[in-house]
């Protein structure tokens, strides 16, 4: 499940994921940033993302070309242990904010 909630100041899209973040997603997490208006900023929050898989990781570079590219600002926070390696393994802390 995706859920997102905007920054006071509404440059910032927090989105949760919930549970598994997988293709079954997909669309859901596209629409999540996609529709979205005057956001700057992206904050990726993980604290209840039990898996991901590859689908996932090449959903989050679509978002980073959606953002922007080398210039997009994402933040990928609470990362559990298995959800952080994943993504260190694949070298995605060149790319995004991880912690």
């Amino acid at each position: 499940m995706i859920n997102t909630k905007s920054s006071s100041d509404g440059k910032e899209l927090v989105i949760d994921i919930d549970g598994r973040f997988d293709f079954s997603v997909h669309q859901q997490f596209r629409d999540s940033y996609e529709n979205e208006k005057g956001i700057e900023r992206f904050c990726l929050d993980m604290k209840n993302t039990t898996y991901l898989d590859s689908s996932a990781l090449g959903m989050l570079l679509l978002m980073r070309d959606f953002g922007g590219g080398e210039k997009s600002v994402i933040r990928i926070v609470n990362c559990n242990e298995d959800v952080k390696n994943i993504l260190m393994v694949s070298s995605f802390d060149q790319l995004f904010s991880i912690s």
